[in-house]
C-alpha cells in the first residue's frame, strides 16, 4: 500500500492580503492554524501549494458578465494589485515554494493546478483558507469530481458568516471527506 504522505498536498488557498484584510481580526487565527498546517506538512515532506486569486495588470480576465469579479476589477486599482496578491507574510512562504495564480473562485480555475498535482502522483488533497464559502468549498467540489481524496482542516479554514463555516464542516464537507482540525491531522500522519 502507497504511504498517504507521498501523494499528499496541502492546498493553502487565498490567504493573500487583499482577501484577508476583508476579515475581521478575530478570524485571522487562521493565518496561524495554516502556518501550523504548513510546518508540520514540511516536516513530513507533504508538498505546500499556495493558491492565490491573481490577475495581469488591467484586469483583462475579467468581463461584465462575472458580478463578484467585476465588483473587484471596479474596486481595485493596478498600482496596488501586487499588494492584493501578496501572501500574508505569517505563513512562511519561501522562495522555492509553488504559488498558483487561479481567475476564478476555485483552486483549479484558469492554471496549472492540476497539471502540477499530476506530476506530483497527488491522490489526496488536504485544504485550507479562507472563505470556506468560497474557494473551500468551490476546490472542493471539483476535487471530489476529479475523484482525489480530501481532507479538509476545519480551523486553517475560515469564512466571515460563523454558522456558514460550521455548516459546510458538520454537513456537507464531513458527508464526503476527512475534516480535522490541524492537530487532529498532524496526529493522523503517522
Amino acid at each position: 500500500m502507497e504511504n498517504q504522505q507521498t501523494n499528499t498536498a496541502l492546498l493553502v488557498m487565498d490567504m493573500q492580503m487583499g482577501i484577508l484584510g476583508n476579515f475581521p481580526d478575530e478570524k485571522m487565527e487562521v493565518v496561524h492554524k495554516a502556518a501550523e498546517a504548513i510546518a508540520i506538512a514540511r516536516e513530513k515532506n507533504i508538498p505546500v501549494l499556495f493558491v492565490r486569486l491573481g490577475f495581469q495588470k488591467g484586469f483583462p480576465e475579467i468581463g461584465p458578465d462575472n458580478k463578484m469579479f467585476w465588483q473587484l476589477k471596479n474596486s481595485v486599482d493596478d498600482s496596488i494589485l501586487p499588494r492584493f496578491m501578496e501572501l500574508h507574510p505569517e505563513l512562511g512562504v519561501q522562495e522555492d515554494d509553488i504559488i498558483i495564480n487561479k481567475k476564478r473562485v476555485n483552486a483549479f480555475s484558469g492554471n496549472e493546478l492540476e497539471m502540477i498535482l499530476q506530476a506530483k502522483n497527488t491522490k489526496h488533497l488536504v485544504l485550507s483558507g479562507v472563505a470556506t464559502s468560497g474557494i473551500v468549498l468551490s476546490t472542493f467540489c471539483a476535487a471530489f469530481d476529479k475523484d482525489y481524496q480530501i481532507t479538509v482542516l476545519s480551523d486553517a479554514c475560515a469564512d466571515r458568516n460563523e454558522e456558514t463555516h460550521r455548516v459546510l464542516m458538520n454537513n456537507v464537507f464531513a458527508e464526503r471527506a476527512n475534516v480535522y482540525s490541524v492537530e487532529e491531522w498532524s496526529r493522523s500522519l503517522v
